[in-house]
């Protein structure tokens, strides 16, 4: 898995190193509340089962490589530092040194043992504690530098039925000590993977490359009991279908108690809520689901030509079961009735509020959905020219959504999701703009409704080529502040009848009618604006764009994306 016993960058590596800064510790623009009480919310501390893990996230600096040439800008290693008495080092932290200093790794102790250690009895004798020293280290990779010296990685050799969370760095080419950390019983932990590589170095002398990743745990939604400890793996080889030698904490505690209660999900809301922003040229604006029925929609069958009026509470709809495309909801007849509600109404939209835990519960999810009645066509981009479509890209009924991270520690904002048609990503919150204390803005792409953290054009498909789908994101006088503007329509974990969720939520038919037209015609007018010597085929245009733009095809509702149970896709 790791390669080799050793390697040492100032013999193989074709790299300089220059003096640095470390990076800046990162704080949100303002102060946290004081949360409304509740059970093990925000309490710093978090118990998995037979483990109690608190969340460090004060460093002190061992070694970093800063890289002189290369996309890298380097990274630096840091040793968890302030570990209260009876917790332990799991594995050290790594990050960029592009970075505010921004990240955390957690530390543990044995619950069973310290009952045990107080007093208390068992009536089985413990024959394998949850925390156990490694058998020694073996040493990984190293490296050596007259400006920045010595840098030794080193990983832990767990005992037999144990597992390691991960590496531990020194400066020097002593050994660290089995005291250093902690490995895990084998039943206490799950799979994990690598994301988000950090740092990647080739070598002179051979075809490997050493790199460091950050890790997730492999299964990931809000009924996955995973823990990211916050640790790195690093290697000079990975077989993606290869077992990672380290792992993460499994939350074997099913009472989710460090998750918020309804009064603090209020609060977070209201503290973190973000104001979108759509953009000022922006014709379909959103509205909320009531005013849409309110104001025409119709809900149609397979079976019959004529639509039939939806109760503004979407009682009449279809609950439940899967979508089999037996129903869907369309605009009404008149054109102008149509036009109008294609038009949407932002004074009575509202964000539909998703609340569930993540990564075992040690973080919480806030899924915020906005509805838009209607998606507006595309606008392709050809190099230097933007060309509008007449139909492509449109299509009845919009659900986009975006999503906070908090930590369940410490109730502070972690990270924002920003969904981008069929993906998106995760953005620190180092990296979000702010508007009023610790609210972020959200740009809402025009038309497509998208998401994005900063304004600007944003293209979805070659930028090797330079063409794709437009998406324009700007600040305007249309926005909503989610931080009062929300409904709460589900959070699981609270508990039958504590969230009532609305009739709308169960219908899991789309929210309009699928039109299949000709793509190719409006596509055979962007080759002839190509130059010569970069012009494709329909056929390769095609393989540019995201699929859902050949046809019209309204979406289902939030509760049939795969991020309703699962994580969001990146």
């Amino acid at each position: 898995m790791f390669g080799c016993e050793s390697w040492c960058w100032s013999s193989e590596f074709d790299y300089e190193l220059y003096d640095y800064s470390e990076p800046e510790p990162f704080s949100l623009p303002s102060p946290l509340p004081h949360w409304p009480q509740g059970r093990g919310f925000a309490t710093g501390r978090m118990c998995l089962g037979e483990i109690e893990v608190i969340q460090i996230t004060k460093f002190e600096s061992i070694w970093s490589c800063n890289l002189l040439h290369g996309k890298s800008k380097g990274v630096t290693f840091y040793r968890p530092a302030g570990i209260p008495d009876d917790f332990y080092c799991l594995g050290y932290y790594c990050q960029p040194n592009d970075q505010p200093l921004r990240g955390y790794v957690l530390v543990a102790r044995d619950t069973v043992a310290k009952r045990l250690e107080d007093g208390c009895t068992q009536d089985s004798v413990l024959e394998l504690p949850a925390l156990r020293k490694p058998v020694n280290y073996s040493l990984v990779w190293n490296a050596d530098s007259n400006k920045n010296g010595c840098g030794y990685i080193w990983f832990p050799n767990p005992p037999v039925g144990y597992k390691a969370m991960g590496f531990v760095v020194t400066d020097n080419l002593e050994e660290p000590r089995p005291e250093e950390l902690r490995c895990v019983r084998e039943d206490l932990t799950e799979a994990c993977e690598t994301c988000d590589r950090v740092l990647a170095m080739d070598s002179k002398l051979s075809q490997d490359q050493f790199q460091v990743w950050n890790l997730r745990p492999c299964k990931r939604g809000m009924l996955c009991s995973g823990v990211s400890v916050g640790t790195f793996f690093c290697s000079t080889y990975l077989d993606s279908d290869e077992e990672l030698e380290v792992a993460c904490l499994k939350n074997t505690d099913s009472s989710l108690h460090a998750m918020p209660n309804l009064n603090q999900i209020h609060a977070l809301i209201e503290h973190f809520g973000p104001t979108v922003f759509f953009h000022p040229d922006e014709v379909y604006l959103p509205s909320s689901v009531q005013w849409f029925f309110k104001n025409g929609a119709l809900l149609y069958h397979e079976d019959s030509e004529n639509g039939e009026p939806i109760d503004y509470r979407g009682s009449n709809l279809p609950s439940g079961g899967e979508n089999d495309s037996d129903f869907w909801i369309d605009l009404p007849n008149d054109e102008d009735a149509r036009n109008h509600l294609k038009g949407g109404n932002i004074e009575s939209a509202e964000l539909y509020v998703h609340v569930k835990p993540a990564l075992g519960g040690t973080f919480t999810d806030i899924a915020m959905w906005v509805f838009c009645p209607f998606n507006g066509p595309a606008t392709i981009k050809i190099g230097l020219v933007s060309i509008a479509m007449n139909k492509i890209g449109q299509h009845v009924g919009d659900w986009e959504h975006f999503t906070l991270r908090v930590s369940n520690f410490t109730g502070e904002l972690w990270q924002a999701y920003f969904s981008e048609h069929s993906g998106g990503r995760w953005v620190d919150a180092s990296d979000l703009e702010f508007i009023a204390g610790n609210k972020p803005i959200v740009y809402s792409s025009k038309y497509g409704h998208s998401s994005y953290p900063h304004p600007g054009t944003y293209l979805q498909g070659s930028s090797k080529f330079d063409i794709g789908v437009r998406n324009d994101a700007a600040r305007s006088k249309f926005c909503i502040d989610s931080s009062t503007k929300y409904q709460i329509v589900a959070a699981e974990y609270l508990g039958d009848g504590v969230i009532s969720e609305p009739f709308w939520l169960q219908y899991m038919s789309d929210w309009g009618p699928t039109v299949v037209y000709d793509s190719r015609s409006e596509l055979d007018k962007l080759i002839d604006r190509l130059p010569f010597f970069v012009r494709f085929s329909v056929e390769n245009l095609f393989d540019l764009f995201p699929t859902q733009l050949y046809g019209e095809e309204g979406p289902t509702g939030p509760k049939e994306k795969d991020n309703w149970l699962g994580d969001e896709r990146c």
